[in-house]
C-alpha cells in the first residue's frame, strides 16, 4: 500500500512542477535561515560552557553612587579570591588572572609579539576544567617563572620540537627567563578571556616588573577573580552574603558574584577582557530564526489548501472507490514528507554553499559539521514536529472534502478555513513588515553611531607603539621617544605628532581610573569613580579638541607639570558651573595637588554606547602611543603607502630592536560597533528571505482565490468590466490585510527595536517614516504578487470559466 502512495505522490509532485518547486523552495529557504541564524545563536551562547561551568563564577565590584550599589568594572583584588575563600565555606577555588596584553617573547634571535597572556593562580585549571596536552597540571604553573603556552603558539615558535624545558624571555626584561612547564589547546575553547600563555602568579611576587604593586592589597582592582562554588550551594543565598560582607580595608564598595556562562553575552563592564556579544542582539536572531521558519510553514499551508480545489474530482473518486479518511491522511502526509524530505536537503546544500558567503558579511567563522550538528538537535526537534503540523492541516482539510460535491465540480471551502487562510497572510505580513521596520532601525542607529560627532577629530589620525628590546634604561628609552617624535614632524605627510597615554576609542585598556578627589570648595568626593590619563600640550589640537575654557598645559616644561585639563562633565562633577573660574582652581587626588589649566568640551572616549564620563587629562610625556597627524596628501592610496613606510623607517631608525604596530584612530573606534553591524546584515540578508516567503505565500492565495472566484470574473468580464476593474477587485482585499497586519506589526516592532536601542547611550530616533516605508515596501511586494496572478485571470477568454453552467 505504502508503495502505491509512493507511486501516486511522485507523479502528483511531478506533474505539478511550479506548486511543488515553490513548496519545496519556499520550506528550503525556511529551513536553511533558520539554521543558519540558530548555528550563530549557538556559537554566542557556548562561550564558557564547560564541565561544572553552571557553578563558576566572576567576582566583581561594585560602587556606591548617589546612596546606592551600582555595577563598577570587570576587576576584583588580589586579595578578593583569597579573602571571599577563607570567608564562605561554599567556594571551593578560586583563581586570579592578572591581565597582560601585547606581550613580546624573546626566543633566540626571534621576536613573537600580538600575544595576550595573564598571571592565573594553579587552581585556573580546576576552575575551568582545562587539562594539558602536555606537561603536569599539578604543577605547572606552581613555581615562580614558570610558563603555560597554547599548542598553536608552541609551534609558532619551536615547530615540532618539544618545548617543555625550554626558556623564553619576556621583551622589556631582559633578566628573567620562563621556563615552559605546559602546553594547552585553545582551539576549542570558547572563552570571554583569551589567553596565549600563563605565567605562574607566584611570579607576581618577585617580578621586579610589578614592585609597584607589591604592597597594595584593597587599593588597586586589576584582577579578574573567578570562583568555584559547591555544586549544592545556592548561589543566590552566596551572592546575597557577599554582598553583606564588607572586608576591613575596602570602603563604599561591595563584591558581587555572576555567572561566568553570563559574561560573553550580559556583561559589558568596563574592563572587560575582550569585547563581548548582545544578548538583546541574540535574542532577536533567535526570534528572527522563528519566524522564517513559521513563514515557509505558513506558506506551504496556503499552497497546499490552494491546490485542493483542483484535487476535488480525485478526492471524490478515490472515496468513492473506497478509500477511507485515514488512507487519505496518510497519502498527504506522505506527499508533504516527501516535500520536506527534498526541502531539508535543499536546505543543507545551500547552508553549504552560502556559510562561508554569511560568515564574510556577518563577520563569524561559523561551521557545520558533526559538533554543531548536535548542538542543534533540539531545534530539528521542532522543525520536524512544525514541519508534521504544517503539513496536517491540509491533509485534513483535503480528507475532509465531499464526494458528492468534488465530482460535481461545485466544491467550496468552509468560511472557517478561507479565514484561517487569511490570517496565516495577516501573520506573514505582520512578520515581513516587523523585519523590514527592524532592519531600517538597525541600519539607521549604525549611520547615527558613524556620524554622530565625538567632540574629537580621528581623521587621517595613527597611533603607533611598540616594544623596545634593547633599552634598559627608562631615561634613554624616554629621550629616544623625545627625539622619535621630532623625526616623524620632519616627515612631509606628517602635520603633527605627540605622545599620549591613550586615545578615543582606545577603550579602557590604557586608562587609569580613581575614586577619591577633593573639589575647590574643600568637599571630597570617595565614591564615584572617574578616569584620568597623561598627554602632551599639543594633545589637544592634534585631536581637534575644543577648549570652553583656558589653554593646554601651562607652563609646559618638557617632560610634566602638575597641571591638568578636565572636561565639562568632570567640572560639574566637581560642582563647577562657571568654566572660566575654574581656571587656576585646584583638585586634589594621588596625595597631589592639581591646578587646572584647561576645560575641554565633553568627548566620547568610550565610544556612542557608554555616556561621557569625568574625564581628567595629566601632563607627562607618556610614551605608550605617538599619535601622528597626517596631512591631506595621505588621503590618496599611493600617498599613505608612502606615509605609513615614512613612519616604519623613522621608528625603526631609532629602535632598530623594536617590534612596531599602527592603528588608525578611526577604523579602531568604528570597531566598536562590529556586534552591533553584523545584527544590521542579519536583519536585511533574512528580510529579504521573509519577504520571498511571504510573496510566495501570497502567490498560493492567489491561486487559491482567482479558482475561487472564476466564474465570477467570466460574468463580469462577459457584462462589460475591464482588466483594471478586475484587477482592482482581486487586489482590494489583499491591501486590506496588509493594512492590517500594518496596524498590529508597528507597536511590536517598535517595543521590539526600544529595547534594542536601548543598549546604546546615543541612540536615534523611531520615526515614523520607517515604519511608514515599512509598509509601503510590504504593500508593493503584495501588489506585485497579487497583480501577476490577477492579470493572468483577468485576461482569460471567459468561455473556458463558463462553459460548464
Amino acid at each position: 500500500m505504502y508503495k502505491l502512495f509512493i507511486k501516486i505522490a511522485t507523479r502528483y509532485l511531478l506533474k505539478h512542477k511550479l506548486y511543488s518547486f515553490i513548496n519545496i523552495f519556499g520550506l528550503a529557504v525556511g529551513i536553511a535561515s533558520f539554521i543558519i541564524i540558530m548555528l550563530y545563536v549557538s556559537y554566542e551562547r557556548s562561550y564558557d560552557k564547560f564541565e561544572g561551568s553552571e557553578n563558576v563564577y566572576r567576582v566583581y565590584m561594585d560602587y556606591l553612587e548617589g546612596g546606592k550599589f551600582v555595577p563598577g568594572d570587570a576587576n576584583a583584588y588580589i586579595v578578593s579570591g583569597p579573602t571571599l575563600k577563607e570567608k564562605f565555606p561554599e567556594i571551593q577555588e578560586f583563581t586570579r588572572l592578572r591581565r597582560a596584553a601585547g606581550i613580546v617573547l624573546l626566543h633566540e634571535n626571534e621576536v613573537f609579539d600580538h600575544i595576550t597572556g595573564s598571571l592565573a593562580d594553579p587552581e585556573y585549571f580546576e576552575v575551568f576544567d582545562r587539562r594539558l596536552e602536555r606537561g603536569d597540571i599539578n604543577t605547572a604553573l606552581t613555581e615562580p617563572y614558570s610558563m603555560v603556552l597554547s599548542v598553536s603558539l608552541a609551534q609558532k615558535i619551536f615547530g615540532e620540537e618539544n618545548a617543555i624545558g625550554k626558556t623564553l624571555k619576556i621583551g622589556g626584561d631582559d633578566k628573567s627567563s620562563f621556563t615552559i612547564t605546559g602546553l594547552i589547546d585553545n582551539s576549542q575553547f570558547k572563552t570571554h578571556i583569551k589567553n596565549d600563555l600563563l605565567i605562574s602568579f607566584s611570579t607576581f611576587y618577585t617580578w621586579e616588573l610589578f614592585s609597584n604593586d607589591w604592597e597594595r592589597t584593597w587599593s588597586q582592582n586589576e584582577y579578574f577573580t573567578y570562583i568555584k562554588v559547591d555544586k549544592n550551594a545556592d548561589a543566590e543565598v552566596l551572592n546575597e552574603k557577599v554582598m553583606a560582607f564588607v572586608p576591613e580595608g575596602l570602603k563604599n564598595e561591595r563584591h558581587h558574584l555572576e555567572p561566568i556562562e553570563d559574561i560573553h553575552l550580559y556583561s559589558n563592564k568596563p574592563y572587560e577582557a575582550e569585547v563581548n556579544g548582545s544578548g538583546n542582539s541574540i535574542r532577536l536572531l533567535a526570534i528572527i530564526a522563528f519566524i522564517t521558519l513559521l513563514l515557509s510553514w505558513m506558506n506551504y499551508m496556503n499552497l497546499s489548501s490552494s491546490k485542493s480545489l483542483e484535487r476535488a474530482r480525485e478526492i471524490g473518486i478515490r472515496k468513492v472507490s473506497g478509500a477511507q479518511k485515514p488512507q487519505l491522511i496518510t497519502q498527504f502526509l506522505l506527499e508533504s514528507a516527501m516535500l520536506n524530505f527534498m526541502a531539508i536537503v535543499l536546505a543543507i546544500v545551500t547552508i553549504y554553499l552560502v556559510l562561508p558567503g554569511f560568515n564574510k558579511f556577518v563577520g563569524q567563522e561559523l561551521g557545520f559539521d558533526i559538533k554543531q550538528f548536535k548542538s542543534l538537535l533540539p531545534y530539528f526537534g521542532i522543525l520536524m514536529l512544525g514541519s508534521f503540523l504544517a503539513a496536517l492541516y491540509p491533509a485534513l482539510v483535503l480528507s475532509k472534502f465531499s464526494p458528492a460535491k468534488g465530482l460535481k465540480g461545485n466544491l467550496r471551502t468552509s468560511k472557517s478555513g478561507t479565514n484561517i487562510r487569511k490570517a496565516l497572510i495577516v501573520g506573514q505580513f505582520i512578520a515581513t513588515i516587523a523585519l523590514l521596520s527592524g532592519t531600517f532601525i538597525a541600519n539607521k542607529q549604525i549611520r547615527f553611531l558613524k556620524d554622530r560627532p565625538i567632540g574629537a577629530n580621528l581623521d587621517q589620525v595613527v597611533a603607533l607603539n611598540g616594544q623596545v628590546l634593547n633599552r634598559s634604561s627608562d631615561s634613554l628609552v624616554s629621550r629616544d621617544f623625545v627625539t622619535l617624535i621630532n623625526e616623524i614632524k620632519k616627515s612631509p605627510f606628517v602635520e603633527n605628532a605627540v605622545a599620549a597615554q591613550t586615545y578615543p576609542g582606545d577603550g579602557f585598556s590604557d586608562m587609569n581610573s580613581s575614586i577619591g578627589i577633593t573639589f575647590p570648595d574643600g568637599q571630597t568626593d570617595d565614591k564615584r569613580i572617574w578616569y584620568h590619563y597623561s598627554a602632551q600640550p599639543e594633545y589637544f589640537d592634534l585631536m581637534g579638541m575644543e577648549f570652553v575654557a583656558g589653554q593646554a598645559f601651562h607652563p609646559t616644561p618638557p617632560r610634566w607639570s602638575h597641571n591638568i585639563v578636565i572636561n565639562q562633565k568632570m567640572a560639574h562633577f566637581a560642582g563647577i558651573t562657571d568654566m572660566e573660574g575654574a581656571i587656576g582652581k585646584t583638585l586634589r587626588f594621588g596625595n597631589q595637588d592639581w591646578t587646572i589649566a584647561g576645560v575641554v568640551d565633553d568627548y566620547n572616549h568610550f565610544g556612542l554606547k557608554s555616556p561621557v564620563e569625568p574625564m581628567i587629562i595629566t601632563h607627562f610625556n607618556n610614551r605608550s602611543n605617538i599619535l601622528v597627524k597626517l596631512d591631506k596628501s595621505t588621503k590618496t592610496m599611493a600617498g599613505m603607502t608612502r606615509a605609513l613606510d615614512g613612519l616604519n623607517d623613522r621608528w625603526h631608525k631609532i629602535f632598530p630592536q623594536s617590534t612596531y604596530n599602527y592603528t588608525f584612530l578611526d577604523q579602531k573606534f568604528e570597531a566598536q560597533y562590529d556586534e552591533d553591524r553584523k545584527v544590521s546584515n542579519a536583519f536585511q540578508i533574512f528580510t529579504i528571505l521573509a519577504i520571498i516567503i511571504a510573496s510566495l505565500g501570497l502567490f498560493g492565495l492567489t491561486s487559491y482565490t482567482v479558482v475561487q472566484r472564476k466564474k465570477e470574473i467570466g460574468v463580469r468580464k462577459v457584462n462589460g468590466a475591464t482588466i483594471m476593474q478586475i484587477l482592482s477587485l482581486l487586489n482590494r482585499d489583499f491591501i486590506k490585510w496588509v493594512m492590517f497586519a500594518f496596524i498590529i506589526a508597528v507597536p511590536v516592532s517598535w517595543y521590539a527595536m526600544d529595547e534594542w536601542l536601548k543598549g546604546f547611550a546615543y541612540r536615534t530616533t523611531l520615526s515614523w517614516w520607517i515604519f511608514a516605508l515599512a509598509g509601503f515596501t510590504a504593500l508593493a511586494v503584495a501588489i506585485v504578487t497579487v497583480s501577476w496572478q490577477s492579470l493572468k485571470a483577468a485576461l482569460a477568454n471567459p468561455v473556458d470559466s463558463l462553459r460548464d453552467e
